[in-house]
């Protein structure tokens, strides 16, 4: 479950309910303001990850809070607004805004779309400052000291020999390696014939790491050669 904060700004209380709700039970931490003004004293002491703030709003609204938010913090903001034309989507989005959500709104899309900020941003600051011993590509993070292996901040368990192929594979992004060259990796001992071997860990491994495991998208076959890890220039 995530553990992430957010910060919920908004004076429509039916509003708060229901975002709470949908929030709270993805397991985030709920911060709630209820203007812009409200919004300012929270940021001052309690670090977020992600904003949802609404546009009309009494004292500050959220046009003049998101400027303000944006002046000193590059945290997500999700702005919401009964509004639905063109431009006032734009306006959100050219003052700093990274998403625009029109009310009436579907709550599992807003927390899609919460889920999708927060992992963006996770891997723009992963990628400034690489964590020791991690290597991600895309919402898959693998860590080589700790031996686990997360999918869209869920965690994945691995058996010992699938974790080896993955890491494997994933410190040879782009490169094709054969399946013997992999037996011989991780089983450290001559390819006698294995093939089978190797195929029934990759299946296994696909079945826990890729959303499609018929379609993956980390783990691909180059046919008649072996596999290879998704690189991350291709992201």
């Amino acid at each position: 479950m995530s553990r992430e904060a957010i910060l919920l700004v908004d004076d429509e209380k039916e509003i708060i309910k229901l975002i709470e709700i949908y929030l709270k039970n993805e397991g985030y931490v709920l911060y709630k303001a209820a203007n812009g003004l409200e919004a300012l004293d929270v940021l001052r002491s309690n670090p977020v990850d992600l904003i949802i703030l609404d546009v009309m709003m009494p004292k500050m609204d959220g046009i003049e809070a998101c400027m303000k938010i944006r002046e000193e913090n590059n945290t997500p903001i999700i702005m919401l607004s009964a509004k639905s034309q063109d431009i006032d989507k734009i306006s959100g989005l050219s003052i700093g805004a990274d998403d625009y959500v029109t009310k009436p709104f579907n709550p599992l899309e807003l927390v899609a779309r919460v889920k999708s900020q927060i992992r963006r941003y996770k891997l723009l600051n992963y990628r400034s400052k690489p964590a020791e011993n991690e290597i991600i590509i895309d919402d898959l993070v693998i860590n080589t000291a700790t031996h686990t292996v997360t999918v869209d901040d869920q965690e994945v368990k691995l058996t010992p020999r699938e974790f080896d192929i993955l890491k494997l594979l994933a410190f040879n992004q782009g490169i094709v390696l054969s399946m013997d060259k992999i037996y011989e990796e991780v089983w450290n001992e001559p390819f006698m014939e294995s093939k089978n071997t190797v195929m029934v860990h990759i299946r296994k491994l696909r079945e826990k790491i890729e959303k499609d495991s018929q379609h993956p998208d980390f783990i691909k076959t180059v046919w008649g050669i072996g596999y290879k890890m998704k690189s991350t220039k291709e992201v």
